[in-house]
């Protein structure tokens, strides 16, 4: 592969402006680099965010930015370090590489770092260029950020890790196990995987929390949650509880970041228990301060994913299919209701961003 290897992208150039563009692929530098070519790339609602809006928090789109980040591939070009993957290999990419340098790397706690470079989100420093997203045919990654598929893990599944990882990383947080109660607040796909991955952990119980029937009721489909709630129509915190069969959860998933939302997990978690906090909001929000602390709560806040829960995902997926789709307890193929050829992710990222009942919409790498 040379420098001039035409690497079809999708840009996001402006709000409401996304085209197509051909850039040079990127090179071997490092001698642990990795060259990926893409074939499964997942729509975030980062992505739809950064379309319709420009930024989030302060991340600002002021120039164009190739999009995607929940991709996985097969390994076309390694450098002469690389000992982990070989050409021919299935991957899924972790998208986000941290300095070498930083404190929360050396710590393990390295999605804290402050110079993360992450894939499709934008960089303000003046005359630097965005961080390439993964929408593309050829991607530059190290080899410590990338994870082998094992034979049974679809590169589609490969494509839903980074997502998953979320939810993993929450899970681990709140300290998940054999037993427990939880409580998931967001049927949306993070909110569902998490409680996949509550469930994959060994929860007795999941409860996921939504307004909307048709996601609540594809929880249950998938095997991923034993309990659903609707709770615009299904009542306060006590109608949760007694939903839940009378118990208080002792562990909350919060995935919204609505203030509703984050009030009944609070009311309806059980004394002592953990609470987790997942989803964003886009301004601050009253917290039932009083009932926090006279329950004696843990709050967590949790933020994308950290050391080894990129493993842990797939080591969910190896699992739960290990004995073939027929027999998988939960259904993570399910999840995915869209699917498009890489000349058509326009219309993609349209689809998902007008709704249409899009849970998890998947866009195949360029031929």
């Amino acid at each position: 592969m040379t420098s001039s290897t035409p690497n079809p992208s999708l840009v996001l150039n402006k709000i409401d402006d996304i085209t197509f563009e051909t850039y040079d692929a990127p090179e071997i530098v490092e001698p642990t680099d990795v060259i990926v070519e893409i074939k499964k790339t997942g729509i975030c609602g980062s992505d739809i965010h950064y379309y319709a809006h420009g930024k989030i928090g302060p991340f600002v789109l002021t120039k164009p930015m190739v999009l995607g980040h929940e991709s996985s591939g097969i390994v076309s070009k390694v450098g002469p370090a690389v000992t982990t993957v070989k050409v021919g290999d299935r991957v899924a990419i972790e998208p986000g590489v941290p300095s070498r340098l930083s404190k929360e790397y050396k710590s393990g706690k390295y999605n804290l770092c402050p110079h993360m470079c992450f894939a499709a989100t934008p960089n303000s420093t003046e005359g630097e260029p965005n961080p390439p997203g993964t929408l593309c045919k050829y991607y530059k990654s190290p080899e410590d950020f990338l994870v082998k598929l094992p034979d049974h893990v679809s590169l589609e599944l490969g494509a839903m890790v980074e997502p998953l990882s979320v939810g993993v990383h929450a899970c681990k947080l709140g300290s998940v196990k054999f037993g427990d109660k939880v409580a998931v607040f967001g049927a949306g796909p993070v909110g569902l995987l998490t409680a996949a991955t509550a469930t994959a952990m060994g929860a007795a119980k999941v409860i996921i929390v939504d307004i909307f029937d048709n996601k609540l009721q594809m929880a249950k489909d998938i095997g991923a949650a034993t309990h659903i709630f609707n709770s615009r129509t299904g009542g306060d915190y006590k109608d949760l509880i007694a939903a839940f069969d009378g118990v208080q959860p002792n562990v909350v998933l919060e995935c919204t970041g609505a203030e509703p939302c984050i009030a009944m997990g609070v009311l309806a978690a059980a004394p002592g228990g953990r609470f987790v906090q997942v989803g964003n909001a886009g301004s601050s929000v009253v917290f039932p301060i009083t009932e926090f602390a006279t329950k004696e709560l843990t709050l967590f806040g949790s933020f994308r994913y950290d050391n080894g829960d990129y493993e842990t995902a797939v080591g969910i997926f190896d699992k739960n299919y290990e004995n073939g789709k027929d027999k998988a307890p939960i259904d993570f193929e399910k999840l995915i209701t869209h699917r498009f050829k890489f000349e058509d992710a326009i219309t993609a990222y349209d689809t998902v961003r007008a709704g249409n009942g899009a849970v998890k919409c998947l866009i195949d790498g360029p031929l």
